[in-house]
Order: structure tokens, then C-alpha cells, then sequence
């Protein structure tokens, strides 16, 4: 009991550590400038603007990860085809892409927020992938997560001006875009565990490996590596956040993995979904975001629905929705902030 314990504390206080210090860091890098007259380094004051750059490093570290734990802890035997590993590769960068460029157009607080909706493009995807059914209050609880959602960005909007409104609109779209992304990438992961057995750090191993290649490869194609590497040696500081980032990044799947296999996913989601509040709360007070009554009204509804849903699910549901094939939706949402092979919500 006592060992439980310790477990528990441990996984709150690394996940919460891991993933609220990933948050500050990755506004840090995508909305700040580095350089200029108010820091210690010399030069014109310029932003960091490459997303696929963030994604090749934070690959680059958890792939590393992977390998280790694979190396050193036991597992079975390997059987799923390499290019299988692609399919969600591919998604999984391009949800990764999304979710920092949209931090050039919406604030961090906003993104979280909007990403608690990602139970709804998961129920579409699990519809098309994966053929499966859902109870009928996991409908009840994607249509309040809406609701929160619409009111949450409805309010926030009010607050910009004309040019600011667009601004979020494209923003709005981009995080739509990554909602997408990770769900198809979640639903597959979840159809080759069923299918080939393979083990959480394999999938990380193999997912995180075509995306050292792909991203590597775009950079090169675009010539946009240079430029990048060349900007962390004019800014040792975007360098020491980066590596900060992907640090952090890389812990976090790990604890992940621990959590949801020992705990199961009502615990983690409990667990994440406080993560998340403090996130928000860390990042206006660092940076500075204000958020009307109405806004903390619609994200409270939301995350609420989140803890409903989870609660739901552990104790069997609320009744209705039948079929062999019902997803854990709290398992397959929540156990992929960035998916588990990468960064979460």
C-alpha cells in the first residue's frame, strides 16, 4: 500500500512537472522573441518560427528514449510490419506541425481549451478506422465539450479587434487540423496494439523513428535545417529551451506509459486534466493572458465534461451503446496528450 503510494505521488508529481514545464516552454519558444536589448545575447531581437524543426528534435530524443528502454527492459518479439508505422508517422507530425504554428495565432490557454475537444475527431475517426460503437452519453459529453469550447473561444474572441478575430479564425482552423491529425494517429496506434500486440515503447520506437526521417527529410528538401541550426547559434537560450522541451517531452511518454498500465486511464485523465488547469492558470501569470468570466465558464464546462466521461467510463457507463466493439474513449483521448509516441493536450 505504502509502495502504491509512493508510485502514485511520484507519477502525479512527474507528469505535472513534465508536461506544465513543456506547456511555459513551448510559448516561450513559438511567441517570444530571442535576442534584442532586453536579454543578456547580442544581435536584433528575432522569433523562432520553424515548427518542423521543434518536431525533428523532440523525435530525435524520444526516439533515443525508446531505444534505450527497449535495449534495457525485456519485450516480446517484434512483429509489426516497419511501414506500418508510417501511416501514423506521417499524422503524427503534421498534429505536432499544428500545434505549434497555432501558438503564432492563438494563445496557449486557448489552444488547451480547444484541445479537450479532441474526444469528438476521435469518435469520428474510430467510426471510419476502426469500425467501432459508443455508448450514448459519450455523444452527450462530445456535444457539452462543444459547447464549452464554442463558449470559451466565443468569449476570447470578444476581447480582440478586427485584425485580432481573423487571427484566431486562422488559428481556430490550424487546431482543427491538429485535432484531426491526432485522432486518425490514436485510433491506428490503437488498431496495431490490438492487432500485433506490440509494446507501448515499441509503437514509440517505431512511430518516433519515420518521424526522424520524414522531418528530416522536408527540412532538407525546404532548406530549412541550416537556417535553423543556424539561429540556435546566434541564441544559446532558444538552443537550452529546445533541448528543455524535448527533455520534458520525452519524460513525460515515459511516465505515461507507467501510469495509464499501472493506475489505468480514470487516474491519468484525472491527472492530465488538472494538468491542463494548471497550465492555463501558469501561463497567464507568466505571460500575461486575461480570460473573461464567460471564458473560464466555457473551459470549466468542458473540462468537467472531460471528468464525466472518465468517471463514466470507469464504472462501466451510464447504459446504452451496445456492440462488441466499444472504445475506451478516457484510455485512447487521454493517454495521447500530445499521442503516445509524442508530445498531448
Amino acid at each position: 500500500c505504502v509502495r502504491a503510494c509512493v508510485c502514485a505521488c511520484a507519477c502525479v508529481l512527474n507528469l505535472q512537472v513534465s508536461y506544465v514545464t513543456w506547456g511555459i516552454l513551448q510559448e516561450r519558444i513559438m511567441t517570444k522573441t530571442y535576442g534584442g536589448e532586453n536579454t543578456s545575447e547580442e544581435g536584433q531581437a528575432e522569433r523562432f518560427t520553424n515548427s518542423q524543426f521543434l518536431v525533428l528534435v523532440n523525435r530525435i530524443l524520444a526516439f533515443a528514449v525508446a531505444c534505450t528502454a527497449v535495449v534495457v527492459i525485456p519485450h516480446p518479439a517484434h512483429a509489426t510490419p516497419l511501414y506500418k508505422y508510417s501511416f501514423c508517422s506521417i499524422s503524427n507530425i503534421l498534429s505536432s506541425w499544428c500545434q505549434y504554428e497555432a501558438l503564432k495565432f492563438v494563445t496557449f490557454p486557448t489552444q488547451v481549451v480547444f484541445k479537450s475537444c479532441k474526444v469528438i475527431p476521435v469518435m469520428v475517426m474510430g467510426k471510419f478506422v476502426s469500425h467501432r460503437t459508443y455508448a450514448w452519453y459519450e455523444y452527450g459529453i462530445a456535444a457539452l465539450i462543444s459547447v464549452g469550447v464554442s463558449i470559451f473561444l466565443l468569449a476570447d474572441g470578444s476581447h480582440s479587434s478586427k485584425a485580432g478575430a481573423s487571427t484566431t479564425v486562422a488559428g481556430v482552423i490550424i487546431l482543427c487540423g491538429y485535432l484531426t491529425f491526432d485522432s486518425f494517429t490514436s485510433n491506428w496506434q490503437k488498431a496495431l496494439f490490438d492487432q500485433y500486440k506490440v509494446s507501448p515503447l515499441q509503437m514509440m520506437m517505431g512511430v518516433n523513428l519515420f518521424s526522424c526521417l520524414f522531418t528530416l527529410a522536408s527540412l532538407i528538401q525546404q532548406a530549412q535545417l541550416l537556417p535553423s541550426l543556424a539561429f540556435l547559434q546566434r541564441h544559446p537560450e532558444a538552443m537550452y529551451n529546445i533541448t528543455l522541451l524535448s527533455v520534458f517531452s520525452a519524460v513525460g511518454q515515459l511516465f505515461i506509459y507507467y501510469t495509464v498500465r499501472t493506475f489505468g486511464p480514470l487516474p491519468f485523465t484525472i491527472i492530465m486534466t488538472t494538468r491542463q488547469l494548471i497550465s492555463i492558470i501558469t501561463s497567464c501569470i507568466l505571460y500575461g493572458h486575461v480570460i473573461s468570466v464567460l471564458g473560464v465558464a466555457g473551459a470549466a464546462l468542458a473540462f468537467i465534461a472531460v471528468f464525466t466521461q472518465a468517471y463514466l467510463k470507469s464504472r462501466g457507463g451510464a447504459g446504452g451503446g451496445s456492440g462488441a466493439k466499444k472504445k475506451p474513449l478516457s484510455a485512447t483521448v487521454q493517454a495521447n496528450p500530445s499521442s503516445p509516441s509524442k508530445s498531448l493536450s
